[in-house]
């Protein structure tokens, strides 16, 4: 068979927790791309300049990257992972219900923040979970997690498009082609909330009156969208007999599948493997810190923490700038295209991300995802080379832009699941990986908005280059550490084979001498 019956058997006993997980994502990458689009409905909302309606969205970024840095404090028991899960997808839904309501930046600031703090936490949670679900065989359920990110992230622009105001505030003196520039940084700030540089319509006085807008309800009913996500995370829990108040005294029955598949005995959903309990698994990075069994690790059970999470760093960072100043890019000299079409290039590249993590699912059945990390690297360094030499080529901005999302789609989970493979699920790569993609996506579009200003538009691809080529310099690194990981983890089980054959020599020499007295 194309799919191993082990692993339908194994997915079949998980459903449930699966799927309550990939639609938590969902929910997740709606979030994300969600709140580009209305920035500058929100600046006339909260009667800021763009400058300091930008610096909102990095506070929901750079909260994300904690709520990341932090999720893995909830991974002891499955009770308060779905109870995190549950309290972050929920306090999501009550923040997007009260972003109309906040008319001041310092408001909206704080709200940005708390749902960038819970999307943090969901992001690790879940990738943590399914790891520890299916571990050698989560690469292909990662992919699918990752899915359902590019397709949230792909529907929510959709949602938001017949809510947003077409002429922004209206200011006093001015004629009506500022709607051309508000136009202009619509499109240049739908996918990239950090964007805080020499932008001339701050100076513009804002009108006293300013147009009514109606973002209001798209907000709203991206609540309602969200809301299902905690309720399915509530059920998951009922059926657990994690609620306290409904727990039932009769066990549930597993049927033949699960029976043959279990090997936990007689604990409960509220236990863990053993190996976490005793320091290892998947645990937050200031836990990692606190492990008292650091001083035996090798070095090269850092280095691919450190390594790996560099790659992401990378390949995430790519992601992000791209998504958010390929727009700015398209428009400016030598390729300068109409600002209507150089607006599909976003849609076309999350679409072009989603596409390739769905059909990395089935490949992933067919090769090791260090095999696909290799082609991968190698097509996103190919991609903006060739974007490079074609740089006055319209036609190849399209073609190349969806060429490097598929390449850049399903780095991140092949990733996850290279890492943990290689460090056996003992470590704390998820936690890292996470965090490092977090930072990289925040830090690299920081970085490369402010090269493009001062630089001009062409090193916006020659940004993408340097860091597309350091990242593979990183896997390659991670190539040597693993060999080197795989050496150590080879002569420490020959030790441990020889200390085990110890006492039973030194039992059989005892043996022969008692019986050699014996016949004496």
């Amino acid at each position: 068979m194309f799919i191993e019956e082990r692993i339908i058997t194994l997915f079949k006993r998980n459903f449930h927790h699966t799927c309550t997980y990939w639609s938590v994502f969902f929910s997740f990458g709606l979030c994300i791309a969600f709140l580009g689009p209305t920035i500058l409905d929100l600046r006339c909302q909260t009667q800021s300049t763009l400058s300091q309606i930008t610096w909102v969205f990095f506070s929901q970024q750079f909260c994300l990257l904690i709520g990341s840095s932090i999720g893995g404090v909830f991974k002891k028991t499955l009770f308060s992972a779905l109870a995190a899960l549950f309290l972050s997808s929920l306090l999501i839904s009550i923040i997007f219900a009260i972003i109309p309501l906040c008319h001041n930046v310092l408001l909206l600031a704080i709200a940005m923040a708390v749902s960038g703090l819970a999307m943090g936490i969901i992001d690790t949670i879940a990738n943590i979970q399914l790891v520890a679900i299916y571990q050698k065989d989560s690469a292909v359920f990662l992919q699918a997690l990752h899915f359902f990110i590019g397709f949230g992230a792909l529907v929510s622009p959709l949602i938001a498009d017949p809510f947003l105001s077409e002429t922004g505030c209206r200011v006093g003196n001015v004629t009506e082609n500022v709607t051309e520039i508000m136009h202009h940084f619509r499109n240049t700030l739908r996918n990239s909330p950090i964007v805080m540089h020499n932008v001339s319509v701050d100076h513009l006085p804002l009108a006293e009156e300013p147009e009514e807008s109606i973002v209001s309800y798209a907000f709203w009913i991206m609540a309602m969208i969200n809301l299902p996500v905690p309720m399915a995370v509530l059920f998951l829990m009922y059926q657990e007999q994690l609620i306290p108040c409904c727990r039932s005294t009769t066990p549930h029955l597993l049927d033949k599948d699960e029976l043959a598949m279990e090997n936990q005995g007689a604990e409960g959903p509220d236990t863990e493997p053993k190996d976490q309990e005793e320091g290892g698994g998947h645990g937050d990075i200031f836990s990692c810190c606190q492990n008292n069994n650091l001083r035996e690790l090798p070095v090269s059970f850092f280095g691919i923490h450190i390594v790996g999470g560099m790659v992401l760093f990378m390949t995430d960072g790519i992601v992000g700038a791209y998504a958010g100043f390929v727009y700015t890019y398209a428009v400016s000299p030598p390729i300068s295209l109409p600002n209507k079409t150089a607006g599909y290039l976003v849609s076309i590249f999350w679409a072009a991300i989603t596409a390739g993590r769905l059909v990395s699912i089935p490949l992933t059945f067919r090769f090791q995802p260090v095999r696909l990390l290799m082609i991968n690297l190698a097509g996103v360094i190919v991609t903006v080379l060739l974007l490079l030499v074609l740089d006055t080529s319209s036609i190849f901005l399209f073609v190349g832009t969806t060429l490097l999302g598929l390449f850049l789609s399903s780095i991140f989970p092949c990733m996850l699941a290279y890492t943990e493979d290689i460090l056996d699920y003992q470590g704390c790569a998820t936690s890292v990986l996470v965090t490092s993609a977090g930072m990289g996506e925040m830090v690299m579009q920081v970085l490369v908005g402010s090269i493009i200003q001062s630089e001009g538009s062409y090193s916006f691809l020659l940004c993408g280059m340097i860091i597309g080529c350091m990242g593979s310099v990183f896997f390659l690194g991670l190539l040597f550490l693993h060999r080197m990981h795989r050496k150590y983890l080879t002569g420490t089980s020959v030790k441990s084979a020889m200390v085990e054959e110890l006492p039973a020599a030194a039992a059989a020499v005892v043996d022969s001498k008692t019986e050699q007295k014996e016949s004496s």
